[in-house]
């Protein structure tokens, strides 16, 4: 088939388009229109229709291939290994659902997920799509105060946990973050599941809290019947940050991803009904949803569940396993690749890895060295994605399940069907030519699968995401790109102040906000500064309120701790910056704008460009100081 009449199709006609692909899942009842589009930005697919996502990723297949390996739940931490087959996944499902309702869960309710990667997490997300409640997860070991402010946005009637995670053989406990989060909350459920594993110690609060072991034996002959829900109706919440310190609320729906997570999975990943899907991501962000969870298993297809490090017990982990269940479709970060890439060859290269058709990587742009060091080792093809946790599945990829297009090195490749992607001069708001830079934008309506809104706030969605052309309503991916002669598209960067680490977006807000909180900060710039081996990592230079306090490196060293400290109790470890840097000044204009990119540019050795507007050049050259002493220290 030809992609390029594949893709004109889904742009020239896309209620027939999708209404074809909507054929790929089932519908207890059909729609009564394609899509609604009345109402700009905002797009409804497969109108009147109703549907499940457990059904599709569970029950229809323990009624087709029962027996057949759904989730295999390894942790190398634990060293414990789980297959349940999808019989066993529907009874396990269905006695967590039992579970949830006891505790007086029902339909659009908001049921919190803060777990480590375990099968009951899984279990608890297919629980909560069975009967109708919408779920947030939450990544695991997330510092309280992130937590207390998803807790209070969602207003979850009951938060599902556990007593701690593991990393590098060391427990993270969670309940005593749970415990502050909560205490720290105004919006408090009324009850929190636990799983305990025996990794760390946990008290139980009296009226409120519950053992998962205990409540489980009481419905293990549970049989909870799948609540049919609206196309349109929320299936669940997944927070992002965003230029504000406020997390943005993803809403997605249930048909729309339904169908969109199928359609991919058939053309995007190529994946079929018996074989096994090893993605190595995490429950907490949209990779964890989109490809451990729901698309795997509405494609009929074993999902791995993965708890442990890429190189531990020994850098051939994820290649053992590939080997042992039979991976035919792998999907990664390139950060993990380039940590891979520093081993001994000889740990891939000991296992048979003949049944891996490909490799997928996305999260933040592939350099041409990691793509072509992987290739070398897996002759596989290795498939660039880009996309958002607002889009749930590719906007740019090679689709090989149509046509076995090539992809091209340092391109994720070409806008996928059902995105009408376009590059916008920044400031004309025109459409660019071959190789200018521009902003990614998709014009509307979204295709299925893509976010409905931001959860309780339908203007907020509107003025952050469709507001960046005063003359046109576009969605903002908030990227630089371009797109070379033949169609193939290159991602340069955010145009806002979103950072990407290793995968994981952080909002630089958010940090400094985080920061600012250390009694002897004034002010804060946090900066996205390109990393080899991460992307990107955050880089914060403070202004000191007490500027004696950090006259020696041994007292700035001690700062520089103190801050580590404080962001780590209120972000989490994944937010901290990978330096402090104490400057006299900030660079900004005479308006008082802040100079990020130029502090940005000063990091990664390149020049800050035009100084006419700024007030104060010397703050400039503070900057460059503190990075070059930083550096010899």
């Amino acid at each position: 088939m030809n992609y390029a009449d594949f893709y004109q199709r889904s742009i020239a006609t896309p209620e027939q388009f999708w209404q074809d692909e909507s054929a790929l899942i089932h519908w207890n009842t059909p729609c009564t229109q394609v899509l609604d589009h009345s109402n700009p930005p905002f797009a409804k697919w497969f109108v009147g229709g109703t549907t499940n996502l457990c059904y599709n990723a569970v029950d229809r297949w323990a009624a087709s291939q029962g027996d057949k390996a759904a989730l295999i739940a390894i942790s190398t931490e634990t060293n414990t290994e789980r297959s349940y087959s999808f019989t066993e996944l529907q009874r396990e499902v269905e006695r967590c659902a039992a579970v949830m309702q006891s505790l007086g869960v029902g339909r659009g309710d908001r049921v919190l997920i803060y777990m480590p990667m375990i099968a009951e997490a899984a279990f608890a997300m297919l629980a909560c799509a069975r009967i109708g409640a919408i779920h947030s997860v939450v990544f695991g070991g997330f510092a309280a105060n992130s937590l207390a402010s998803r807790i209070d946005d969602a207003k979850p009637v009951l938060i599902v946990s556990a007593d701690g995670g593991s990393r590098n053989g060391k427990a993270i406990p969670y309940k005593h973050l749970l415990d502050e989060a909560i205490n720290l909350s105004s919006a408090k459920p009324a009850k929190v599941l636990l799983v305990d594993r025996k990794l760390a110690a946990m008290e139980l609060v009296a009226g409120r809290d519950v053992d998962y072991a205990e409540l489980r034996a009481a419905h293990m002959d549970a049989q909870v019947p799948v609540t049919w829900m609206e196309s349109n109706e929320p299936s669940y919440i997944l927070y992002t940050s965003g230029t504000t310190g406020k997390p943005k609320g993803v809403q997605r729906d249930v048909g729309g991803y339904a169908v969109a997570l199928a359609s991919s999975m058939k053309y995007n990943f190529c994946g079929n009904a018996g074989e096994t899907f090893f993605a190595t991501s995490d429950i907490g962000w949209v990779v964890g949803h989109s490809y451990i969870v729901y698309g795997p298993l509405i494609a009929g297809m074993a999902t791995i569940m993965y708890e442990g490090m890429p190189i531990c017990p020994d850098p051939g982990i994820w290649w053992s396993i590939v080997e042992k269940y039979k991976v035919t479709r792998m999907f990664s970060a390139p950060t993990a690749i380039r940590v891979l890439r520093k081993q001994p060859p000889e740990y891939m290269r000991k296992y048979n890895l003949t049944s891996l058709r490909a490799l997928y990587l996305a999260g933040e742009p592939l350099d041409e060295t990691t793509s072509q060091w992987i290739y070398d080792e897996l002759h596989v093809p290795i498939i660039d994605n880009y996309w958002q946790t607002e889009t749930g599945w590719p906007i740019l990829s090679i689709a090989k399940g149509i046509e076995d297009l090539p992809t091209r090195l340092g391109s994720p490749g070409v806008p996928m069907y059902g995105y009408k992607v376009k590059l916008l001069n920044e400031s004309t708001g025109e459409e660019c030519g071959a190789n200018e830079k521009g902003v990614v934008v998709i014009e509307g309506p979204l295709p299925p699968g893509c976010m409905q809104t931001v959860y309780g706030d339908d203007q907020r969605f509107v003025d952050t995401y469709w507001s960046t052309f005063t003359d046109r309503q576009v969605y903002s991916t908030f990227d630089w790109g371009l797109r070379d002669a033949d169609g193939y598209y290159f991602i340069l960067g955010r145009t806002d102040d979103v950072i990407n680490v290793a995968g994981h977006r952080l909002g630089t807000r958010e940090i400094e906000e985080s920061i600012t909180s250390h009694p002897n900060v004034s002010e804060v710039a946090v900066v996205g500064v390109e990393d080899k081996l991460k992307g990107q990592v955050a880089v914060a230079f403070v202004i000191a309120k007490n500027a004696a306090e950090v006259s020696s490196d041994e007292q700035r060293a001690a700062q520089e701790k103190e801050i580590f400290a404080v962001v780590d109790r209120q972000l989490g470890a994944v937010a901290r910056p990978a330096r402090v840097f104490f400057v006299p000044q900030l660079p900004k204009t005479r308006s008082g704008k802040l100079l990020r990119r130029s502090i940005q540019a000063i990091c990664e050795g390149r020049s800050p460009g035009d100084l006419t507007a700024i007030e104060d050049p010397a703050s400039l050259q503070q900057i460059q100081n503190a990075v070059q002493n930083g550096l010899k220290n």
